[in-house]
C-alpha cells in the first residue's frame, strides 16, 4: 500500500444524483497477498478444486473454475514470506466463494476434512448454507450454496429475512441431505 495513503471520508457533492449499479455489475475476480505460491496453491487449488490459469514462477498465480481467466490471484510482490494480517486491523474480512449445488458443497467439505484444514465454523443462513475457515494465509474465506432465490426468507412485506443459525458437521451433512 503506498505510505502517503490515509483514511479519507467520502464526501458527496451537493449535486450527486443517486446512481444504483446494474444487476449485471460483479465481483470480478480476488488479488490475494500471499507468503508463499505453492502453499496458496495447495489450498486453492488442491483442496478447493480451482484449475491453475496463470503461473509466474514464485511470484504470482492466477486460478479459476469452469475456464474463466481467473476468480483469484494471488501474489508475493509485497508479502513473500510475510505474517498474517494482525487481529484488529482493517482489511478484507473474507473471500466469498459460492459452488454450484449443495452435492459440491459437501465435496469440499470432505476435502477440508480429509486436508486437516480447520473449519471455523458453519452456518445455515436461509439463504445460503456455509463453511467458515481461514486459508494459509489467515485470509477468511466462506464457501457456500445459494439456495435459489424464490425460497429465501422473506417477512410479510417481501424483505429478505437472513439468518445465522450455527451448525454442527452432522446438522450440516443433514441440510446438505435434506437439499438433495
Amino acid at each position: 500500500m503506498p505510505e502517503n495513503l490515509v483514511p479519507y471520508e467520502i464526501v458527496a457533492p451537493a449535486d450527486a444524483e443517486p446512481f444504483v449499479a446494474s444487476a449485471a455489475t460483479h465481483i470480478g475476480h480476488i488479488h490475494l497477498k500471499v507468503a508463499n505460491i505453492d502453499r496458496a496453491l495447495a489450498f486453492y487449488h488442491t483442496v478447493l478444486g480451482f484449475e491453475i490459469v496463470a503461473r509466474y514462477g514464485d511470484e504470482a498465480a492466477f486460478v479459476s473454475a469452469g475456464g474463466y481467466h481467473h476468480h483469484l490471484g494471488m501474489n508475493t510482490w509485497e508479502s513473500r514470506d510475510g505474517g498474517r494480517p494482525a487481529d484488529g486491523t482493517t482489511g478484507l474480512y473474507h473471500t466469498a466463494i459460492v459452488y454450484g449445488s449443495p452435492q459440491e458443497l459437501l465435496i469440499v467439505f470432505d476435502r477440508l476434512l480429509a486436508f486437516g484444514v480447520h473449519i471455523a465454523w458453519i452456518s445455515e443462513h436461509g439463504t445460503h448454507l456455509a463453511i467458515y475457515l481461514y486459508d494459509p494465509d489467515g485470509n477468511g474465506v466462506e464457501l457456500y450454496w445459494d439456495r435459489p432465490a424464490d425460497r429465501w426468507p422473506r417477512d410479510a412485506e417481501g424483505n429478505l429475512r437472513m439468518f445465522t443459525e450455527r451448525q454442527t458437521f452432522d446438522s450440516f451433512r443433514a441440510l446438505i441431505a435434506a437439499e438433495s
